[in-house]
């Protein structure tokens, strides 16, 4: 079928504009300005809304095959649509089995058949026994390797050690591939006790995990990323205190980015109450004062882009009824929101439309290769 949409504001490089997008087949053919009618073409008129382009989200957990019932790829890929997100990158785990072997890795591409309502790419997994499955791995396609500096949350995928790591970066070098690094690098400190005391406190749960804890396994990061020179994602950066090392490596040329999500942008540790689990994630949801340094660095372009880490899981998981912060499942739910709720706290922060466009669609593009795609 050959569509035409027209709006007043759509949302084109040289910014917005009245035009009419032509389609056929699924895809763009042409776009002209003002509003055009051509015969064959039926006219979608959308007034004053803004059509822009799709989110792309590159930070994804969907969890299939061996734990649709969390979610699987027909839901979160119609989830994605119904937020505006056309491309999306699955995570290696929370499925079973995780994605640390080209067999593995398959069996995940099997279990989208026939599932699949938007573009959708995968990253690999590092784990200590998975050091010889890599080269397999980036061959089969994968887009880059994921790591956790702390456990994952799934005992199939346990952490990395710095010896793992330094084992695995010349392989990745050879590949020019990219490493992602879930930073956190547990030690005991003392608020430990405080959360096994205070199972639904929030202030516990957000004392529990520290900042220095992100900012440690950063600092390992640069480090590695300099001697070796792997490109190296920071995921989901929380902690306003390691801006500053980042901006030092990025100034040294140091092939280092980073990324932020939704809910450490939009919500706030003083506003979350006691028992309200939903909110668990790691690393967690800071401060307000913390939070608003977060969208410094993204206006002033240290953070590249924003996505969901988005991490369903039944509501059993979530200890929704017991308020139980040390045992929920920790992850957030939030695929189809992230663009109206980063639109709607951005325009309290000066951020015009093309600013959300390039934070969660083309700088995303950008980061996986695909501005010509």
């Amino acid at each position: 079928m050959s569509i035409s949409i027209y709006s007043k504001r759509i949302l084109l490089p040289e910014g917005l504009t009245e035009a009419t997008v032509f389609t056929s087949n699924g895809k763009i053919s042409v776009i002209e300005k003002g509003k055009v009618q051509k015969i064959g073409y039926k006219l979608d008129d959308c007034g004053n809304s803004v059509v822009m382009p799709g989110l792309i989200d590159s930070h994804v957990h969907i969890n299939e095959p061996g734990r649709a019932e969390w979610e699987g790829f027909n839901t979160a890929t119609q989830a994605a649509a119904a937020g505006g997100i056309t491309t999306l990158v699955d995570m290696p785990l929370n499925s079973s089995p995780v994605s640390i072997s080209g067999p593995a890795f398959q069996k995940k591409l099997n279990a989208t058949e026939g599932k699949l309502h938007v573009n959708c790419g995968f990253w690999g997994g590092l784990v200590p026994e998975s050091l010889d499955d890599l080269d397999e791995l980036l061959e089969a396609g994968v887009l880059g390797i994921k790591a956790f500096l702390t456990h994952s949350g799934i005992d199939e995928f346990p952490n990395v050690t710095e010896e793992d790591l330094r084992k695995a970066m010349p392989i990745l070098k050879k590949h020019d591939a990219l490493l992602l690094v879930h930073c956190e690098l547990d030690s005991p400190h003392k608020y430990e006790l405080l959360l096994e005391n205070n199972p639904m406190s929030y202030t516990a749960y957000l004392a529990s995990r520290p900042k220095e804890w992100e900012d440690k396994a950063i600092a390992l990061m640069i480090r590695l990323c300099e001697e070796f020179d792997v490109r190296t994602h920071i995921v989901h950066l929380s902690s306003a205190n390691s801006i500053e090392q980042l901006k030092v490596a990025q100034s040294k040329g140091l092939r280092i980015t980073v990324e932020t999500c939704t809910h450490y942008l939009f919500f706030n540790a003083e506003k979350i109450p006691d028992g309200a689990t939903e909110y668990k994630c790691a690393p967690p949801i800071r401060e307000k004062e913390n939070n608003d340094q977060l969208w410094k660095a993204l206006k002033d372009g240290l953070i590249e882009f924003v996505v969901t880490d988005h991490s369903p899981s039944p509501p059993e998981l979530k200890e929704l009824e017991s308020g139980n912060f040390k045992k929920a499942w920790g992850g957030i739910a939030g695929l189809q929101f992230s663009l109206p709720a980063f639109w709607t706290e951005s325009k309290n922060r000066d951020f015009s439309i093309e600013d959300v466009s390039k934070l969660m669609s083309s700088n995303v593009a950008k980061f996986l290769n695909l501005e010509n795609s």
